[in-house]
């Protein structure tokens, strides 16, 4: 009979370990409490365009995602792009991301730009993260760009962003958004970065069909109430049509959802989860009939704006309208998570207009406004020791999340490539056990 793992989460994680058990032989049933695949990199209809919820992009490293797409016959659709990174300080737009731009850039000494330009080198070229995994990011940041460079180009960009934790970040996970951006280019001068032709819903929808020719299940709009813990061994699923028994469990949901699913769990260990912080995300997503800028990434210091950069998509990928997307990031609980669609737009609107004054009513076509809620994790100094581990103290359990690979961002090459690992040591962890679940399932009470 053959053996069968339950995985809880469609994100890209959770669908490259249903993939990866199909393909080793175990039958992975995935549940996914929203009524689409994709975790953040879900499509929504546009008014007619199929779009990624959020922006994303691609980079030389992402080694585990074009592996895929190699084995998914993709990797024909993948488009490389030179890309331009701008800045927006003093009033004024300039660009940024190069050392001619840097040289150039209205705002900062000399001694300041060198001292900037030096850091961002180093740690292009630097590989192990591990000393900086005890630092705080942003007096690491202080202490070697100098307070001129962290008050013009840091500080705004950590207050918007991270919020009462700006103070709070691993100097590991700044150095590693630096490290990656600063490696995936042509050359000195020239930003490489890629995307796939039909974005995210290209490369999901052809895991689903992969999934489900492979024998798995995918039950959408399934919320997983609780997991069944038995003798120190998980047992079963329950959600809203009953009971099923499994012989292990992969949860890639998000980590704070772990103690309410999984009460039984060692309380130590569910103390860990209760511990952990999250910072959530509204963002504003735009058509327009024209670019506000000819920048891909755009950041913004402006004591004015609270908003810490524009991301103008179509600048990547030349889709028609104009796409443009702005993220809102706020700590859980903030209150302006509470402020309407209507509100957020009108701010972002304001704000593309201040940087291009050219820019009319009459240029916005649509938007719509996407949230949520635990969109990017606080990650601390010494973050893995407030990690459990990824296979727990359960026989057949595995939890994970984006948290597990720090010092790494979140990304869909670093969620596949963890996804794909869980499911090979679910599948040895299978290959060892005598006696399989025997699939039936119970009406839930």
């Amino acid at each position: 009979m053959a053996r069968k793992a339950a995985v809880i989460g469609a994100g890209p994680m959770g669908m490259a370990a249903a993939y990866q058990l199909a393909l080793d032989g175990v039958t992975p049933v995935l549940f996914e409490a929203d009524d689409r695949v994709g975790g953040m990199t879900a499509s929504f209809d546009f008014d007619g365009l199929t779009l990624d919820r959020f922006y994303h992009f691609h980079c030389v490293d992402d080694k585990p995602f074009f592996a895929l797409l190699e084995e998914l016959g993709l990797a024909s659709r993948f488009i490389w792009c030179n890309t331009k990174m701008g800045y927006w300080f003093g009033g004024r737009l300039q660009p940024w991301g190069d050392p001619v731009a840097l040289l150039r850039f209205r705002g900062l000494s000399l001694v300041a730009k060198f001292r900037y330009g030096l850091h961002a080198f180093i740690n292009t070229k630097r590989n192990d993260w591990r000393p900086l995994d005890k630092l705080e990011a942003s007096a690491w940041l202080k202490r070697w760009v100098g307070r001129e460079a962290w008050e013009v180009l840091w500080r705004p960009l950590f207050e918007f962003k991270l919020g009462r934790y700006a103070d709070k970040f691993s100097a590991a996970w700044i150095w590693s958004r630096i490290h990656r951006i600063g490696r995936s280019r042509y050359n000195l001068f020239r930003e490489k970065l890629g995307y796939v032709e039909g974005g995210c819903f290209t490369v999901t929808e052809k895991l689903r069909a992969e999934i489900e020719r492979l024998g798995g299940d995918i039950r959408l709009s399934s919320p997983v109430r609780k997991v069944t813990i038995e003798n120190n061994r998980v047992a079963a699923i329950e959600t809203a049509d009953g009971v099923e028994r499994f012989d292990a469990v992969v949860s890639t949901v998000p980590l704070p959802f772990i103690p309410e699913m999984m009460p039984d769990l060692p309380e130590d260990i569910l103390e860990k989860y209760r511990g952990l912080e999250n910072l959530s995300v509204a963002c504003v997503v735009m058509k327009l009939r024209r670019a506000v800028s000819e920048y891909f990434w755009l950041n913004i210091s402006d004591p004015d704006v609270d908003l810490p950069g524009l991301v103008e998509y179509t600048n990547l990928n030349p889709l028609k309208p104009h796409i443009l997307f702005a993220p809102y990031y706020l700590p859980m609980g903030h209150e302006h998570l509470n402020e309407t669609d209507a509100s957020f737009f009108d701010k972002t609107r304001a704000v593309i207009r201040r940087i291009n004054p050219e820019i009319t009513d009459d240029d916005f076509i649509g938007w719509r406004v996407q949230r949520y809620t635990y969109a990017q994790p606080v990650e601390t100094p010494r973050f893995p020791e407030s990690l459990p581990p990824t296979r727990l103290p359960v026989a057949g359990l595995w939890v994970a999340d984006t948290s597990h690979y720090y010092p790494w961002d979140r990304g869909a090459s670093e969620s596949i490539e963890l996804g794909r690992t869980l499911a090979r040591e679910v599948a040895g962890f299978l290959a060892e056990t005598v006696a399989p679940a025997t699939g039936n399932s119970e009406p839930a009470p």
